[in-house]
């Protein structure tokens, strides 16, 4: 899961960032409306988490011009701006929800998921490899419905295996999920987590195959 954070405030941006990388998000983070455009005609998002009044172009500006070119990526507003004539110009230039600071960072989180579930309604909020499933809202991840613990990146490894099975992933790939654009990747980090995840699915059955010069691959569930 990929989200992008439009937020010119440093202190709440980090604060963001923080708490969705620990729910293992990989999060992408700028602070201007400028950026924004720049991002989200780049790259796709499973939500983006936007404040109005950003520099260089308005945080409404940014989410009628994403609505503009037909892009359903859900988009939570945060702002100061509380006032009911705001929340309902919000609500009609294309958000999905609205908060107004400051808030509570576990009932932001709840609406995160909220909205990521909702996004993924149509094709379903778990993505399963034979008796495994993981809950793509929730960030957990079960065998035979007993959790099995992994970090936030472990477990957005295993996201990206889940929901390419069948298909190679390239090392590229895994940093683009993996990782936000400002993150500082090691050379073998790709290993290192490639190697977690592995042991953490052998005692089940599951094994990631190296498939040499191009990347590793989970077959199909039989």
């Amino acid at each position: 899961m990929r989200i992008l954070v439009v937020e010119d405030d440093s202190v709440l941006a980090a604060a963001l960032t923080r708490a969705l990388n620990q729910s293992a998000y990989a999060v992408d983070l700028v602070a201007d409306g400028a950026a924004a455009n720049d991002a989200l005609a780049t790259t796709t998002y499973d939500l983006v988490v936007l404040d109005i009044a950003l520099p260089k172009v308005d945080g409404l500006a940014v989410l009628r011009r994403l609505r503009d070119r037909r892009v359903h990526t859900p988009v939570l507003i945060l702002t100061a701006r509380d006032t009911l004539d705001d929340r309902v110009l919000g609500l009609d230039s294309g958000a999905d929800d609205y908060m107004t600071k400051p808030f509570d960072l576990p009932e932001f989180e709840a609406r995160v998921r909220a909205l990521i579930r909702r996004g993924h309604s149509v094709g379903g909020a778990s993505l399963a490899h034979g008796r495994l499933r993981l809950d793509v809202a929730a960030r957990r991840l079960f065998h035979d419905e007993q959790p099995i613990e992994m970090s936030a990146r472990e477990l957005a490894l295993t996201e990206l295996f889940l929901a390419r099975q069948g298909r190679v992933v390239s090392k590229e790939q895994m940093i683009d999920h993996l990782f936000g654009f400002g993150d500082d990747v090691g050379s073998n980090a790709i290993e290192v987590y490639v190697h977690r995840v592995r042991k953490k699915l052998e005692p089940f059955g599951i094994e990631i195959r190296t498939v040499r010069g191009m990347g590793y691959l989970l077959d199909k569930a039989g």
